[in-house]
C-alpha cells in the first residue's frame, strides 16, 4: 500500500524548501512589493487594500502563466518582448508618479487618490521581476528526493498562499511606517524615496 504523501519525510523538506524559497526570491524588495509598501505608507490601510488585492490577483495571474508555459511563448517571439517591457515601464513609471505626488498624510482629505485594484493588477502583470522569480522557483525550488515529488497543482496552491502572505506583510510594513509621518515634510520626502525605489527596481529587473 502507498505511504500517504503528507505522511512521507521527503515531503515536508521539500516543501520547506518551496516556501523558503519563495520568500527569498519572491519576496525581496521589486516593483510589485515596493509598490504596496509605498501605497500602504502613503494612503493607509483601508485605502490601500483594494491595491494590495489587485497586486496579489495580478501575482497570482502571472503564476498561472508562469505554470502553462505562456510566457515561455510570449518572450519567445521577438517583435512582442520589448514592447511588453516598454509597456511595463511606461505603466510603473505612472504609479511612481502618483505615489510620489501623493498628499502627505496631514493634509489627506476627500482630494487623496489612491491606486485601484485595477492599478495593482495592472502592475503586477506587467511586473518583469514577478516573471522571472516565479519561474525560477516553480522550476527548481523543490527537485524531487527520494520517492516523493511536489506535483504541480500543490506547488500553484503552496506558491498562491505565499504570493497573499509576502504582499501582506510588505502592506503592513508600509502602514506602519506611516505612523511616523505625521510631518508633512516628512511625509513627502518618505513618498518621493519610495517612487524612486520603485523606478530603481524596475530597472533592475529590466536591464539588470
Amino acid at each position: 500500500m502507498t505511504e500517504p504523501l503528507l505522511s512521507q519525510p521527503d515531503f515536508w523538506g521539500q516543501l520547506l524548501a518551496l516556501v523558503l524559497a519563495a520568500l527569498v526570491i519572491m519576496g525581496s524588495p521589486g516593483p510589485a512589493t515596493i509598490s504596496v509598501t509605498a501605497v500602504g505608507t502613503a494612503f493607509g490601510l483601508r485605502h490601500s487594500l483594494g491595491y494590495a488585492w489587485g497586486i496579489i490577483l495580478g501575482t497570482i495571474a502571472v503564476l498561472l502563466v508562469v505554470a502553462t508555459g505562456v510566457v515561455a511563448v510570449l518572450t519567445a517571439t521577438p517583435k512582442l518582448a520589448p514592447l511588453l517591457a516598454f509597456a511595463s515601464a511606461a505603466y510603473i513609471l505612472y504609479l511612481a508618479f502618483k505615489i510620489a505626488t501623493a498628499p502627505p498624510m496631514a493634509a489627506r482629505g476627500a482630494e487623496a487618490s489612491c491606486p485601484t485594484w485595477l492599478a495593482g493588477f495592472l502592475l503586477a502583470v506587467a511586473n518583469p521581476k514577478a516573471y522571472v522569480a516565479i519561474a525560477a522557483v516553480f522550476a527548481g525550488a523543490s527537485p524531487k528526493q527520494g520517492n516523493t515529488e511536489l506535483g504541480p497543482w500543490l506547488k500553484l496552491m503552496a506558491l498562491a498562499l505565499m504570493i497573499v502572505a509576502i504582499h501582506a506583510l510588505w502592506l503592513v510594513l508600509g502602514v506602519a511606517f506611516a505612523r511616523f509621518l505625521r510631518r508633512p515634510a516628512a511625509s513627502r520626502i518618505v513618498n518621493l524615496v519610495f517612487a524612486a525605489t520603485l523606478v530603481l527596481t524596475t530597472a533592475l529587473s529590466v536591464f539588470g
